[in-house]
């Protein structure tokens, strides 16, 4: 996630907390969530103004599912052609395309910068370096080979007849990844004085945006926990020591957040979501 990216306009700065009396309607809301996180040219009329960039993270797990669902659909039409491991690598390379690569190129930087920053005046520079080292280029490597190897295991483990059961697990790793970026933005502060995706959306979150961007993960959502309850579980189970333990290190190491770290939390949460629903397949769940 290239914080230059989102540098286009001071005003993007000036946040406000109140949706109705800014009068938005939720359709710009929408379509500023979308301009954001995807490549699609969805447009309102006009540029995203300051107060639609402020909520449009309550539509980040709507947008989220919806990148899950045609990802899905693309490994499920290239499963029908190829084996698994094909399907899937060609889906996630429709993906790349659909959203610009976002979050594998946060999660690029952030290794770099955690990687070989000493210090936080270090890390925070080469977090605004476009350029991928040994550590980005490990640590995108793993994550994206961990990511198709769930996703293809859950393929091979239900086949193509058993899409129901492997689609819900994408949709809902692609809206829990993007939930957990809202989760991050409202426990940790941007970064002071710098301009990213985190300051331009996350400085203020009101609480109307953590309640209604709640509802939508948990409608996108709920096909996986019904077809896979224990996976699911376990999931939630994982998701807290692995986002917490993220925030923690970037609370410490930088006293606030970025749009790269944003990121990266944001594809290590489809990460875990993924494992947990690949780890084993349930004897007793529906057969296709």
């Amino acid at each position: 996630m290239n914080e230059r990216d989102h540098n286009s306009s001071p005003v993007e700065g000036r946040l406000v907390a109140d949706l109705p009396r800014a009068g938005f309607s939720r359709w710009q809301v929408f379509v500023a969530a979308v301009q954001f996180l995807t490549r699609i040219p969805l447009s309102s009329g006009a540029p995203p103004a300051a107060g639609e960039l402020a909520r449009c993270p309550v539509f980040f797990p709507l947008v989220g599912a919806l990148i899950g669902v045609f990802t899905a659909v693309a490994a499920g039409l290239g499963a029908l052609v190829w084996p698994p491991w094909l399907a899937v690598v060609l889906a996630m390379a429709f993906e790349a395309v659909l959203t610009g690569a976002l979050h594998e190129d946060g999660l690029a930087d952030f290794c770099d910068a955690f990687g070989g920053g000493r210090t936080r005046d270090q890390t925070l520079a080469i977090l605004k370096d476009s350029r991928i080292g040994a550590f980005g280029a490990l640590g995108l490597l793993v994550a994206v080979s961990l990511r198709a190897g769930a996703m293809m295991t859950l393929i091979d483990q239900w086949g193509v007849k058993g899409w129901p059961l492997w689609c819900s697990a994408f949709v809902a790793s692609s809206a829990v990844g993007r939930y957990v970026m809202v989760l991050a933005m409202a426990l940790v502060p941007p970064v002071a004085g710098r301009e990213s995706l985190a300051r331009t959306v996350g400085s203020t979150l009101s609480r109307w945006v953590l309640v209604a961007s709640s509802f939508w993960v948990f409608l996108a959502t709920a096909p996986f926990v019904v077809f896979l309850p224990v996976q699911s579980l376990v999931a939630v189970l994982l998701l807290f020591p692995a986002v917490g333990g993220l925030l923690l290190v970037v609370r410490r190491k930088l006293a606030g957040i970025t749009g790269d770290c944003l990121g990266c939390i944001g594809y290590i949460g489809q990460i875990v979501v993924l494992l947990a629903a690949a780890a084993r397949k349930q004897p007793w769940g529906p057969h296709f």
